[in-house]
């Protein structure tokens, strides 16, 4: 795909994961690994990840909703939760038609119990948790610190750095009693460098970085790896409502990254997948940068 083709995708908001796996699959074929990978169109009962019990939270849409489609199409059965009840149906829903294991819990992330009842549901009916995703979050709007309403922070706190902690609180103790598991906090480029105007943001995905190396040091003893992925810009609502509070678009910032493009939410569920499977057995407490370059700047 020319380099124009593709800024014509970004700038139209045309990188939806299934208009963007059409507009590369009608290009030909090139010998480049930064293409993003076409989305898996059936399911195979015994792919990589069969047998595993995998539990998401926010995956009605964006990176959780890709990631839990991953995973049931690699054989896995996916417990996914959010706030959005009709929309985590319809996701659910369409994984099963296409032939994978899902069911959807409506869970806030912010509440103690219904974090616990989230992960006690998935036992009581899957007998296990394998794999932990913990990726529920929200966004900052754009404010200076000292304009900023203490609401408006505690909502991003509670949400993505709370949620966080009490998500690993109640899943940890399943996995200690089956013997060990995998869990993969969702940080961000955000955790490693800070971004005017979102503090909340930034704290708060500083802090999941530092959960996830506390967790990791507390059970690599006890079988239990815990590691973070850190994505930069990737389609999906949440990037969307950004760059409109921002006043931007994606070719602009597809600029400020090395790859030059947007990643998309495919590509990191297949990093979740990879710190998920037996190649990253002795991998724990990392974060994985998949910024497409912008934290080796």
């Amino acid at each position: 795909m020319s380099e124009v083709s593709r800024r014509q995708i970004l700038a139209s908001g045309a990188i939806g994961v299934a208009g963007f796996a059409t507009a590369i699959s009608a290009q030909t074929a090139q010998a480049n690994t930064q293409n993003p990978p076409e989305p898996q169109a059936t399911v195979n009962p015994n792919g990589r990840f069969a047998s595993k019990v995998v539990l998401i939270t926010g995956a009605t849409s964006g990176i959780g909703e890709a990631t839990a489609r991953a995973f049931a199409a690699e054989g896995a059965t996916v417990h996914f939760c959010g706030r959005r009840e009709a929309l985590g149906e319809q996701v659910a829903q369409s994984i099963r038609d296409a032939g994978g294991n899902a069911t959807y819990q409506r869970a806030d992330v912010r509440v103690e119990d219904e974090v616990h009842a989230f992960t006690q549901r998935c036992v009581e009916q899957y007998g296990r948790i394998d794999i932990a995703f913990n990726n529920a979050g929200i966004e900052s709007s754009p404010s200076l610190i000292a304009d900023r309403p203490l609401e408006d922070w505690m909502d991003v706190m509670m949400t993505n750095a709370t949620g966080v902690f009490l998500s690993m609180k109640h899943e940890i103790p399943y996995m200690l009693r089956q013997g060990g598991g995998v869990i993969v906090n969702n940080a961000s480029v955000s955790s490693h460098v800070g971004f005017a105007t979102i503090a909340p943001y930034s704290a708060s995905k500083h802090a999941v970085l530092s959960l996830t190396k506390v967790a990791a040091l507390e059970y690599a003893d006890r079988n239990i790896r815990v590691n973070s992925i850190a994505p930069g810009a990737v389609d999906t609502p949440m990037l969307r409502r950004a760059l409109a509070a921002w006043n931007t678009d994606f070719e602009t910032v597809s600029q400020d990254y090395p790859i030059q493009r947007i990643v998309i939410p495919e590509e990191i569920a297949r990093s979740v997948m990879f710190l998920c499977s037996d190649d990253a057995s002795c991998i724990t407490g990392m974060d994985l940068d998949a910024t497409g370059g912008y934290l080796t700047k």
